[in-house]
């Protein structure tokens, strides 16, 4: 009859309601996804190659130092796009998984350091039918990037090295996270940048005021100058943490709305509020409070509000949280301007 059943809950009521169903999506093919992921690979290599030898006066001399210096990008590239590759992918296999009809990845370049991509995103065509396929979908994406983020920021930090910071108009470090600082100290036995004077304050107090307004400028300190394998395992967990922002249709969102239900909407307005707070520190937050007021408004609710979670997805979904917290960067880049 083209009807598709929503059960709701209303206090200890539980209701069913009819909906007109949604059309099948139509099959198309995966052109634009596939133009948009080479694009986004050649963004990634021009972003990351390191000019190799003197440029020659010729046309295709100098057209053979750029092919050649493109090259010099691949070990980012790979890294970061196969952390990419599984986070997206580890969504649209999900969904295929519990047959709940979603778009293959639209990978987004942006051809300017550091990263050379926003990243990725799939559409769901089709509404979850219940709380546990949400909740699937959702925590799939994070889990499989992680997998790979983690050995390829471990192994890019054994072939980074050491050295002082020094004031550069037109550098920057990495923000951390507890869980790059963790990551840091495993290899290196220290907390990373090592600060040249704590300005008389005692060191765990100084580490709290880096850590949360990366100030002050560790100049004259010593950090770990990462290789690029390192900076796409450290842009893994930077995408992690901004996916599983606890609101609306983020990867947060679903697993917390289907952990939740629905109050976690009360979270919305004092997650918008924390960010538009940490902008006077790092302005990027201010863009994602701007972000929020468009994809954290709505969730994906699923069919049926009704079916709980597990214990097992209930403990998945604790984890998450907490490897949110492990992973988010307050402070994403310091400048050393």
């Amino acid at each position: 009859y083209g009807l598709t059943p929503l059960f709701r809950k209303e206090g200890e009521r539980h209701l069913i309601f009819l909906a007109p169903s949604m059309p099948e999506p139509k099959k198309r093919l995966p052109t634009t996804n596939i133009v948009m992921f080479i694009l986004t690979v050649l963004s990634v290599l021009f972003v990351s190659a390191e000019p190799k030898g003197p440029i020659p006066s010729d046309f295709l001399g100098q057209l053979w130092v750029v092919f050649k210096s493109i090259l010099t990008g691949w070990p980012f590239a790979l890294s970061l796009m196969s952390i990419l590759l599984a986070h997206e992918f580890g969504h649209y296999l999900m969904s295929r998984y519990h047959k709940t009809a979603a778009t293959l990845p639209y990978f987004i370049p942006f051809p300017l350091p550091p990263l050379g991509t926003m990243g990725a995103v799939i559409q769901m065509q089709a509404v979850p039918k219940n709380k546990r396929i949400l909740f699937d979908i959702g925590i799939a994406g994070p889990l499989a990037g992680m997998v790979v983020a983690i050995p390829v920021l471990l192994y890019g930090l054994t072939i980074s090295k050491l050295g002082p910071v020094v004031a550069d108009p037109n550098g920057w470090i990495e923000g951390n996270s507890l869980f790059y600082l963790f990551s840091k100290f495993v290899i290196f036995g220290k907390l990373l940048p090592e600060p040249a004077t704590t300005h008389g304050l005692p060191l765990f107090l100084h580490w709290i005021r880096y850590f949360f307004t990366g100030t002050p400028l560790p100049i004259g300190g010593v950090d770990v100058f990462i290789s690029n394998v390192a900076l796409a395992g450290w842009a893994g967990l930077l995408v992690t943490a901004l996916n599983l922002i606890p609101v609306g249709t983020l990867d947060g969102g679903h697993v917390t709305y289907a952990l939740f239900g629905e109050k976690i909407r009360k979270a919305y307005p004092f997650v918008v509020g924390i960010l538009v707070v940490m902008g006077f520190v790092a302005q990027t937050w201010w863009l994602w409070a701007v972000l929020l007021l468009w994809l954290g408004r709505v969730h994906a609710e699923p069919l049926d509000q009704i079916t709980e979670l597990d214990p097992r997805r209930r403990a998945i979904g604790w984890f998450a949280i907490l490897l949110f917290i492990l992973v988010f960067s307050p402070v994403p880049m310091v400048l050393l301007g």
